[in-house]
């Protein structure tokens, strides 16, 4: 044992020694962040963290040449003779001295042009010398804040971690990843396996660097960013999103000719960059990249901007140019909350000639080594590649003194013993009460939360009473509880209680078992919401929710059966019986007379269907074929692949009713996919189907009830709704179809309109039918503008809505958010 803590103590003052290290910073004395830092003819370096200090590994004396490259500044070389270890090399970066081509200026073309569009040609013979590797990936994450509020909305944010000084200024978000990532161009794959993740303050240690998510390749012709696809400006089809102004040209040490190209967008708030392209002449390939994109662009309004600067370096095996640095800055701000960031990442010990197998890649596109997030602070000085600024090394100290403090139970019960307190609003509002060391707590919902109106019960509320008790961190947990629903005009308590086990969050096995009264909606889907319903009954008397009441026992369970296969099953026990209005009131309207409880016959007062009691089994699967996944530590994440759609088959069964009739079996399928198509935009589908396997007189509510609606605002989930169908008037007990169809043109079509172009909006388009045994079918066309806003806020969205069946046609106009 000896003998190994003295070889572990030996290697760690190799490693530690064995280096080159110093600080880089331009002619004023203004320290570079990030600048490349490597050995002449390799790709294995370093960069300078954000005060321009660098640690390069060099473990051999003699002479070495070290190359410093940064985006703007002209390239040095350094040829030194290491006598000893660590050899301190401090840099002075010039800046680039840029020169025109007067020539090509006066000519009155642009050079740029031409540029792009070589570069454009030449991005299958750039991209296949890089058509399989791998490599090691390192990043680093930071999240900085200044003058933080204590509360947004009334909830207080406390300390944020405890990073913050007495300004309620600093770190909130600091973490490290190491990864090996292998990628594939033809078929396009990539895996990463981390090695190790770090983040300050907590015990997880699962970061968000990761190196998929930061696959920023600008020879594809879509860059996703906040999930957002922006259009890359070496797109197929730049042209019609940029225009080019090359800005200036200088060699590189190799005397490469590099150009400078400015990124100009001819609509500032499409998906597309601003900022330069570096190019290198006759080769084409991207020498660099400093890029910018707004909120507006990516179409994230917390976002203020995003910067992204790259930069690539030559291989002479290959004579291709891998991607070596990459930063990420953003400024995020909403709600008095502003915070900056970066991310950067640097890549290395490229191999470009891999022996890659069958089982290379598969499924899981994400995977952790064994204890990848429990790595001690040695094992990080060893193998950090970009040095710590002191701010991050004194942030690493702070909170892991504060996590074993915060983790402690008598610090845990103090924090409890503070939120816990009894307020006289919490009859109201709601109360919760914790117990954290112990992963535990009970909470009341309050009387507000589900208050609402119907003409069955009148003025109600339902109360929410709940234990939860987390098992461990691995997605084992257990919660019981009741709903407790009572209404004024009905006089009637209606408690439901509920209990639901988890095992994991791998296959995610999930068993409920719930019971007690109710009242629901004859669609189980509530085509409206309690919220909807309740505006235009009290102010419009429209009361366009039906309800019956029933008293049941439940149990179901749900699991991941294979990838991408998921299973739910449920048995039920039911007693239903109808209801009928109690209540006529509402704030206006006093003359109108609201409709009865039936769904189909708003003015009889006869109950649509007899109390009966029945027993429902219900088995579906949902297929998301091609799924790829995630693998956390302790969850699986599932990914699905937009290239196929997600299918969904079911089977439902009803039986044990003393009339023969109400017995039914219904075979159900769904399946829907949203697909990108660049240029063209987003477009949506969404279908589903199936048939009763004997169509008999079924209790209403076992009918199938396609999705309707009759207020004035277009229904929270557009791609499963009809925008003009009345409420249950096409319920079938039959077999049935329906199809709806989205297509967003982004910036397509407006786009090309001049003046009309700089208001951004989105044409928006979509059709709906639907089929019915004995029917004739309903059809449904709507045109749209979409990202109708101000500024970066754009989130509305109207609609003109055209729909005919047997002939009948209506018509109308929709607002919504975007969705």
């Amino acid at each position: 044992m000896k003998k190994i803590t003295l070889l572990f103590c030996i290697l760690n003052s190799f490693l530690t020694f064995s280096q080159v290290k110093g600080k880089v910073t331009d002619t004023k004395n203004k320290s570079l962040s990030f600048v490349n830092i490597y050995l002449e003819n390799s790709l294995t370096g370093t960069s300078s963290n954000d005060n321009g200090e660098y640690l390069l590994a060099i473990n051999k004396k003699g002479k070495h040449t070290i190359v410093f490259q940064f985006l703007g500044y002209k390239t040095f070389k350094k040829t030194i003779n290491i006598q000893k270890f660590p050899h301190q090399l401090n840099v002075k970066l010039e800046e680039e001295q840029m020169m025109l081509d007067e020539i090509s200026i006066t000519s009155g073309e642009n050079p740029a042009i031409k540029i792009i569009r070589n570069v454009i040609s030449s991005k299958e013979k750039n991209t296949n010398n890089l058509s399989k590797y791998t490599a090691d990936f390192y990043s680093r994450g930071l999240f900085k804040i200044k003058d933080a509020p204590k509360k947004i909305l009334g909830q207080e944010l406390g300390d944020l971690g405890g990073g913050l000084d007495s300004t309620r200024s600093g770190i909130i978000y600091l973490s490290e990843t190491v990864s090996k990532i292998t990628s594939l161009k033809k078929p396009k794959k990539f895996k990463e396996i981390i090695v190790a993740s770090k983040v300050s303050g907590r015990d997880n240690g699962i970061s968000f660097n990761q190196a998929a998510e930061v696959n920023f390749n600008l020879y594809e012709n879509q860059v996703l960013i906040a999930e957002s696809k922006l259009f890359s400006p070496i797109s197929d089809y730049a042209f019609s999103y940029y225009n080019y102004k090359l800005t200036g040209s200088f060699y590189d040490k190799e005397k490469r000719l590099i150009n400078k190209i400015e990124l100009i967008p001819k609509r500032k708030n499409d998906r597309v960059f601003g900022g330069f392209l570096y190019v290198v002449e006759d080769s084409w390939a991207i020498y660099g990249s400093d890029l910018t994109a707004t909120g507006a662009q990516i179409g994230n309004p917390g976002i203020d901007v995003l910067h992204i600067k790259q930069n690539y370096n030559f291989d002479h095996k290959t004579t291709s140019w891998p991607l070596i640095l990459q930063t990420i800055d953003f400024k995020v701000g909403a709600l008095g909350f502003y915070l900056n960031g970066r991310f950067s990442a640097a890549y290395s010990n490229y191999n470009f000639n891999p022996t890659f197998t069958d089982k290379t890649f598969g499924n899981e596109i994400l995977a952790f080594e064994e204890n990848a997030t429990k790595k001690d602070a040695a094992y990080w000085n060893n193998l950090r590649s970009v040095p710590l600024t002191k701010e991050e090394t004194n942030d690493y100290k702070l909170k892991d003194s504060i996590k074993t403090i915060r983790k402690s139970k008598k610090y845990l019960d103090s924090v409890d013993s503070k939120r816990n307190r009894f307020k006289i609003t919490s009859p109201i509002l709601g109360y919760t009460k914790r117990n954290t060391f112990e992963k535990k707590w009970f909470n009341y919902s309050g009387i507000i939360d589900n208050l609402g109106f119907n003409t069955v019960q009148g003025f109600n509320t339902t109360v929410n009473f709940n234990f939860f008790k987390r098992k461990n961190d691995k997605g084992n947990w257990w919660t019981i509880g009741s709903d407790i629903g009572y209404g004024l005009s009905d006089k009637k308590i209606r408690p439901v209680l509920y209990f639901t086990k988890k095992w994991n969050s791998i296959t995610k096995d999930r068993l409920g078992i719930s019971g007690g009264n109710t009242i629901q909606q004859f669609d189980a889907r509530n085509p409206i919401s309690n919220r909807d319903n309740s505006i235009y009954s009290v102010f419009y008397k429209r009361n366009f929710a039906k309800f019956y009441e029933k008293t049941f026992a439940k149990i179901y369970f749900s699991k991941d059966i294979a990838n991408g296969v998921y299973l739910y099953s449920s048995l039920e026990y039911a007693n239903r019986k109808p209801l009928t209005n109690t209540t006529d009131y509402s704030f206006f309207k006093k003359d109108r007379v609201y409709q009865t409880n039936n769904p189909l016959n708003p003015i009889s007062t006869a109950a649509i269907f007899n109390p009966h009691k029945i027993i429902t089994a219900e088995v579906s699967t949902r297929i998301n074929f091609g799924n790829k996944y995630l693998s956390y530590p302790n969850f699986r994440a599932n990914i699905s692949n937009t290239k196929y759609p997600i299918l969904i088959l079911g089977y439902r069964k009803a039986f044990g009713t003393s009339n023969s009739n109400l017995n039914h079996d219904i075979v159900f399928t769904r399946i829907y996919q949203n697909v990108s198509l660049s240029n063209f935009g987003e477009f949506k589908y969404n279908t589903r189907g199936g048939i009763f396997l004997q169509q008999k007189n079924i209790a209403f509510m076992d009918y199938y009830h396609p999705l309707g609606n009759e207020i004035d605002f277009a229904p929270e989930n557009r791609m499963s709704s009809f925008n003009l169908l009345p409420y249950y008037t096409f319920s079938t007990n039959d077999k049935y179809a329906e199809m709806h169809v989205g297509h967003n043109f982004k910036g397509f079509i407006l786009g090309k309109v001049p003046l009309l172009n700089k208001l951004n909006f989105h044409v928006v388009g979509g059709t709906k039918a639907l089929f019915s045994g004995g029917r004739k079918p309903y059809t449904e066309y709507s045109i749209g503008i979409d990202n109708i806003g101000w500024g970066k806020w754009r989130f509305l969205r109207v609609d003109y809505v055209r729909s005919n069946f047997g002939g009948v046609k209506n018509d109308g106009f929709l607002f919504g958010i975007s969705l």
